[in-house]
């Protein structure tokens, strides 16, 4: 008993090994190996029946009848498609795939009865025709079936899996079969046949009764009624399928140019039933090397080369090997018959080889950007139209190269050739086009991308938008009319707006007002504003525009005009720009009256009045004594005073007051003015906005706003210092520049600096990310409680669960840097789609997620940030990266592992480093005075009061050195600690 049992749990112990070597996870094994049982035992039944009935039909027929068996296999594989679609529409896909092999293998069964009553052609004829269609149903129902069990990533891996049952059976079926010819006959085998393919029923029934939820329980009509509800999916989805069945096609076609001159091959060389022995063993030695391709090279080439290069495998190997095994085997001392034979045996070799292993492998994952709902449908109409359309084109271009090769000076088998070459090239091309769409559609799928082609005749929507300010509307319409065409033809703008002062609204006046000014003065314009002036309807902001506007056209104009506008009475905004305008352009007298109204504006009671004031004095050119009035107005008890203070700094470049510019970003009242008055300093605000963002003592989210000014203020300089900090920078410094920079205009700050530093940078910093990551990988790993026997130090254990969790709160943190660096270099829309999907529970769309990143990535690092992103364990992610060298590792014990973790603080968040001291304290770790000490002056309060904690149990004496110095510690928690260890030690002493 006690063997049986050792000997069950080593075999336990190997299936993960197993699973390993076939590149299969243990939650899909078990779909896995049914499908591939299903598969193996219908496609033995079909090898015996086709090689049979070849045979038979070439003893019959002769390969020349070939394409007339290849159009009506069109006719007949397009009716079962439309049969099989209707059936979906008719019964649940459960049902579907269940009965559809009974329902085939009854006719099969009839015609081979109807060869004991007739031997005649016709039954043959059918025999064989049939047999091709059961191929393809087979084929389509064990597809349909595994794209329903398995989501887009499952399905590269396991379906190399399940269609190697087909290889399986090519092994099984051409070896056995001379013994089953000797032993029933060559009519009797199709019988045998039959009745094996029925075998695999009763494990598609087990299938889709134990994962019902892979299969819907509605028929397809009642699915059809919601195909409308995605507008956005129809226009792209009917591209891609319609170009998918175009790929299929010149696949089956390549294939069947192939079959014909390989079939023509062996009727010249042999009889009926060597035909059919040579068949056998032919399939049974091409099956062991499909079988170890399948196994353990399909799936991992699929993965790393992804789904279209895969793809291309078959179509460039033919393209390019079948004329140099034609030009290498005639170097050969044969004749030229003897040449044609051994290179066709040798391409349909590598056709069979690369058809039922990667192009089989990767042709189910080509379905699964189709929304589920549809997906079915669509390869069933790929079989029925695809397939069947090529079957019958091939066929009549066959007959037609028959006919032709008589009177031409080439031989058949020349042009024969020259097609199978033309279509494998027709095929790379279209595999790169799909390419693109499958990935388009992958992104629309997830709701994310976004469609912008649209070609704007500008001139044509100016005078849209004008006739539009012309015609009665609202002015929330107008002032959307207004900005648009702000946006369009800025310089113009006062062209249009101007002659339509008269008939805006006050709020719309000055809008209007705003904009031409920021054009400058232009004289044929003075009329409207004048009109405007002489308006007593116009409101004091009109009025206060308007003189501006004239008396910047007309700096020589009466100034005692202005000067008229100073009486107290007038309205504070009009008297504030008449004395700065004075200030301005007046004479020694005219400056002394502005300068004392201003002043007696500045220090009135009414807020109105400050206010006014102080946004006059961003029209000044020289404040002269005003500016002593900034620092008082700069604590006023009026934010719309302070807020217009800050206005007038920038406006009016008062370098000594930059730094309050700068404190405004402390304060979410003064915040949205600090940002808009920095980017307007431009260039000049960068050394005092790099001093604030890179101090790691001022608080967090002043630093985060401190990046994005500069990314707002967006001159060449700005974005070059951003490029240098982000590579310099790590954690969330890095992570608030990424985000800055993606909010600018890629080509303005991504683009242009790509092109000088290459991709490779930002390939670096990736690279970068990962080694961070593996470290964080390797922590987790040797920190984990079980292997630490932690169950007598409750303390402890808690203790190292905290330290866990925020090492998983840090993984968190350094895949959204390692997404947020794709989207430097990859289209946002595409990132942000995967994003959307991995974030979700479904696997489905977490698959969809990797699929996403999996074709638009094209890094060194590419099947790492996959494996990383996708649900494996830690050690696997970890062994990821060190198969790529990004770091070096060796297993470490806790605390030395602890210890390591404590060198490199400056990767890790500030309560991570914390709860390493949290729990080298709880477990009487000893560390370095280098890594206590620094964090005494940390910037972050938990992290200090942490080391404190950790000081006090392991060095007693050097916490009583140290304590006078840390009285005066910023933060609350650490001064209330700090007073609790000077009393308990006050005790001590007494």
């Amino acid at each position: 008993m006690e063997l049986k049992k050792h000997w069950f749990a080593l075999s336990r112990s190997a299936i993960p090994q197993i699973l390993d070597w076939v590149n299969l996870r243990p939650e899909e094994s078990e779909r896995t190996w049914l499908m591939f049982a299903f598969y193996t035992t219908t496609s033995i039944g079909l090898r015996w029946a086709e090689d049979g009935t070849v045979a038979l039909f070439l003893g019959k027929y002769g390969a020349n009848s070939l394409p007339l068996i290849y159009i009506a296999g069109a006719a007949m594989s397009a009716v079962l498609g439309f049969f099989y679609s209707w059936m979906q529409k008719m019964l649940p896909l459960r049902v579907v795939i269940v009965v559809i092999a009974p329902c085939m293998v009854l006719p099969l069964l009839l015609l081979r009865a109807g060869l004991e009553v007739s031997d005649g052609i016709i039954t043959i004829f059918l025999l064989k025709l049939w047999v091709d269609a059961l191929y393809i149903v087979n084929d389509l129902n064990t597809s349909i079936a595994a794209n329903q069990l398995f989501n887009i990533r499952e399905i590269k891996r396991a379906y190399p899996l399940v269609s190697s049952g087909m290889l399986v059976a090519d092994v099984i079926s051409g070896f056995s079969l001379p013994l089953l010819l000797q032993a029933v006959g060559l009519h009797n085998v199709i019988l045998v046949a039959g009745l094996v393919i029925l075998l695999g029923t009763p494990i598609l029934l087990y299938l889709t009764n134990n994962y019902q939820q892979a299969f819907r329980d509605q028929s397809r009509r009642y699915v059809e009624d919601t195909i409308s509800t995605n507008r956005r999916l129809k226009g792209p989805l009917k591209h891609y399928v319609w170009q998918l069945f175009a790929f299929f096609a010149l696949v089956q076609g390549i294939g069947l140019l192939i079959d014909f001159q390989y079939l023509s091959q062996l009727e010249l060389k042999f009889n009926g039933h060597e035909i059919a022995r040579f068949l056998g063993l032919f399939g049974g030695i091409l099956g062991l090397c499909e079988l170890a391709t399948q196994w353990f090279v399909s799936s991992r080439v699929l993965e790393r080369l992804g789904v279209f290069r895969t793809a291309a495998i078959l179509p460039v190997s033919v393209a390019c090997l079948l004329p140099l095994f034609m030009l290498g085997i005639n170097l050969l001392p044969i004749s030229q018959a003897q040449t044609l034979f051994w290179s066709l045996i040798l391409v349909k070799f590598l056709d069979e080889l690369l058809r039922y292993t990667f192009v089989t492998s990767s042709g189910p994952v080509l379905f699964q950007p189709i929304p589920d709902r549809l997906r079915s449908h669509v390869q069933t109409l790929s079989a029925a139209i695809a397939e069947a359309s090529s079957t019958g084109i091939i066929g009549i271009i066959i007959l037609a190269t028959l006919r032709l090769s008589h009177s031409l000076p080439i031989s058949k088998n020349a042009i024969l050739v020259g097609e199978t070459i033309f279509f494998a090239c027709a095929c790379v091309g279209l595999i790169w086009i799909l390419r693109s769409r499958y990935v388009d559609l992958l992104v629309l799928s997830a709701e994310r991308g976004q469609i912008n082609n649209t070609n704007v005749d500008l001139r044509t929507l100016k005078y849209a938008v004008i006739e539009a300010l012309q015609r009665p509307s609202s002015d929330n319409d107008k002032r959307s009319c207004i900005g648009f065409l702000s946006q369009i033809d800025p310089d113009r703008v006062g062209e249009v707006l101007a002659p339509l002062l008269s008939t805006l609204s006050s709020e719309l006046q000055q809008q209007s007002l705003k904009l031409i000014l920021v054009g400058g003065a232009n004289p044929a314009y003075l009329s409207s504003v004048q009109a405007l002036l002489d308006d007593r309807r116009s409101s004091p902001e009109v009025v206060a525009l308007a003189l501006r506007y004239l008396w910047l056209d007309n700096p020589v104009g009466d100034l005692q005009q202005l000067e008229n506008y100073l009486h107290p009475e007038d309205n504070p905004v009009i008297r504030g720009t008449a004395a700065a305008l004075l200030l301005r352009q007046g004479t020694p007298i005219h400056k002394l009256t502005a300068t004392k109204t201003l002043q007696r504006m500045l220090t009135h009671q009414q807020e109105y009045e400050r206010v006014c004031a102080v946004q006059a004095l961003r029209q000044a050119v020289y404040l002269q004594t005003l500016r002593l009035n900034i620092r008082e107005l700069l604590k006023d008890d009026s934010l719309g005073v302070r807020c217009a203070v800050l206005e007038t700094i920038a406006a009016t470049q008062l370098e000594e007051y930059y730094s309050a510019l700068v404190k405004g970003l402390y304060y979410k009242s003064t915040r949205r003015t600090a940002i808009q008055s920095l980017v307007k300093l431009e260039n000049e605000a960068l050394p005092i906005l790099l001093e604030v963002a890179t101090d790691i003592y001022q608080p967090e989210l002043v630093r985060m706003y401190s990046w994005q000014v500069i990314g707002h203020i967006g001159t060449i300089k700005a974005v070059d210092t951003l490029w240098e900090y982000l590579e310099k920078s790590s954690g969330s410094t890095r992570r608030n520049i990424l985000r800055t920079l993606l909010k600018m205009p890629k080509e303005k700050a991504i683009e242009d600096v790509l092109d000088r530093c290459g991709d490779g940078f930002v390939e670096n910093l990736i690279e970068q990310e990962l080694a961070s990551l593996g470290q964080i990988y390797a922590a987790c790993i040797d920190l984990q409680p079980m292997s630490m026997n932690l169950e007598s130090a409750e303390p402890v254990g808690q203790m190292l669960d905290l330290l866990q969790q925020a090492l998983y709160d840090l993984q968190t943190d350094t895949i959204e840097r390692l997404l947020l660096l794709l989207k430097l270099i990859y289209p946002v829309e595409n990132i942000q789609a995967a994003l959307s999907n991995l974030r979700s529970p479904n696997r489905s769309h977490l698959a969809r997620g990797l699929e996403i990143l999996d074709v638009t990535l094209k890094l060194r690092c590419k099947q790492v940030l996959l494996t990383i992103l996708d649900q494996r364990s830690l050690q696997d992610k970890l062994n990821s990266l060190l198969e790529l060298k990004l770091l070096s590792h060796q297993q470490l014990e806790p605390n030395a592992r602890l210890r390591h973790l404590l060198n490199f603080p400056a990767s890790l968040s500030n309560w991570c480093l914390a709860c390493c001291f949290y729990y080298a304290q709880a477990a009487r770790i000893g560390l370095k005075s280098t890594q206590i000490l620094p964090s005494l002056r940390h910037p972050s309060s938990i992290v200090r009061e942490a080391a404190i904690g950790y000081l006090i149990l392991v060095s007693p004496r050097v916490v009583r050195e140290i304590l006078p110095q840390l009285q005066d510690d910023p933060h609350p928690l650490v001064t209330a600690q700090v007073e609790r260890l000077m009393a308990r030690l006050e005790m001590q002493r007494n």
